[in-house]
């Protein structure tokens, strides 16, 4: 078997997009405690060969995904229901991940265009980042999950052609810049035309970073310059 050709070199980006869960946002610890307790019941583990499957798709999709390779006896109505009773109260909990801040404020400081693209509906947005308005008021604007353009979840590159468009002015979709943890947001990315950052969690194999045009252990090893962006200071 031939091995996967390696990612293009990094070419100059002016407009960046995030992901937000488990990038921006240290909410995949609260998704995996959760599906974990949910599942012990069945004694079915949720471990990181399920978590890579489902990581970015939207919640039903996700449930869907998790019902069917456990083979839990609930519909994914049901789990979607159980586990966002009990994550409702974690949400609000949720922390900026390592170099987030340091990065989307030097952006903001440089005048670069930056927008949010998240699988989240917009109830879970909401608790989510309830204690961190300040934050994400600093994005040119955010698409969620359940937009009506966003007729397609991750993998698909419906949202990230969404969050391009609707900067002002558009730019071209290479000019974009996204940055993701999972590898469905990686494959929407690069189906959108775009080039894409990786910063996976740790426990995720290797093999699944492989396509991405650059992959970090965490955002505070981003390098601006490396896509033509200004330097941190």
């Amino acid at each position: 078997m031939a091995a996967p050709r390696p990612a293009p070199p990094p070419q100059p980006a002016t407009h960046l997009i995030f992901d937000m869960d488990g990038l921006l946002l240290d909410t995949e610890r609260l998704y995996s405690g959760v599906f974990q307790e949910i599942c012990d019941r069945y004694d079915k583990k949720y471990g990181w060969d399920v978590k890579s499957l489902v990581m970015g798709r939207r919640a039903l999709e996700s449930a869907q995904i998790i019902t069917d390779v456990l083979q839990l006896p609930m519909s994914k109505e049901e789990l979607v229901e159980e586990s966002q009773m009990k994550l409702k109260e974690m949400f609000p909990t949720a922390a900026l991940m390592a170099g987030a801040e340091k990065l989307i404020v030097h952006l903001r400081k440089h005048g670069i265009p930056f927008a949010l693209a998240t699988s989240s509906g917009s109830a879970s947005f909401e608790m989510k980042t309830s204690r961190l308005n300040k934050f994400f008021s600093l994005f040119s604007h955010i698409v969620l999950g359940a937009d009506p353009e966003v007729q397609r979840g991750k993998p698909d590159p419906d949202i990230f052609l969404a969050c391009a468009k609707r900067f002002s002015p558009p730019p071209p979709v290479e000019k974009c810049l996204v940055f993701e943890d999972s590898p469905n947001g990686v494959e929407a990315a690069l189906a959108a035309g775009m080039q894409v950052v990786m910063v996976p969690g740790g426990n995720l194999s290797r093999d699944l970073t492989t396509k991405a045009t650059v992959v970090l252990n965490s955002l505070q090893d981003f390098e601006p310059k490396l896509f033509g962006l200004p330097r941190y200071e």
